[in-house]
């Protein structure tokens, strides 16, 4: 599960990528963060994977901090998978670069993704569109912007 609000806890960046596998082997940990995008990031700080996170990982940016969660997913390949506005804190080309990962993750397994960026959702099998805790529209992304309905509306306010 990856949420918009990140948990990271004081210890090393390889620690916290590695709380979904704490066997996890560095190679292991590094691939799971090439795949969350986060690994050039991670080269650049004072000691790499070895730096000492606080409890509150106040020296990385939410979209810093949202990588390294992201990556703990690369790094357990878990059968189902639930992101919680997981990419709200990245930037549009990291969302993008991070999308065509978790395509290759999301493929084979259960997937429940709570997004208000649809670019996140687009290529779902079912879209379940809600509005104030309710389901008004559902069906494909395609399906969706045929009906015109509140979907297509939010779907082209966002992309025009």
């Amino acid at each position: 599960m990856v949420l918009q609000d990140t948990w990271l806890f004081g210890g090393t960046v390889a620690e916290n990528i590695a709380y979904s596998k704490p066997d996890a082997t560095r190679e292991e940990i590094v691939q799971a963060a090439k795949a969350a995008k986060v690994d050039y990031f991670i080269r650049t700080m004072p000691q790499g994977y070895d730096t000492i996170l606080d409890n509150e990982a106040a020296n990385l940016s939410a979209g810093q901090r949202q990588l390294l969660t992201i990556a703990r997913v690369f790094l357990c390949d878990p059968p189902i998978i639930i992101l919680d506005e997981a990419t709200s804190s990245v930037g549009t080309r990291t969302e993008v670069e991070i999308g065509k990962a978790m395509q290759k993750l999301m493929k084979g397994r259960t997937s429940f993704v709570i997004a208000h960026r649809l670019s996140t959702i687009r290529d779902a099998d079912t879209i379940l569109f809600m509005e104030h805790g309710n389901i008004i529209e559902q069906g494909s992304h395609q399906e969706l912007l045929a009906k015109n309905g509140a979907y297509a509306a939010l779907y082209y306010s966002q992309f025009e």
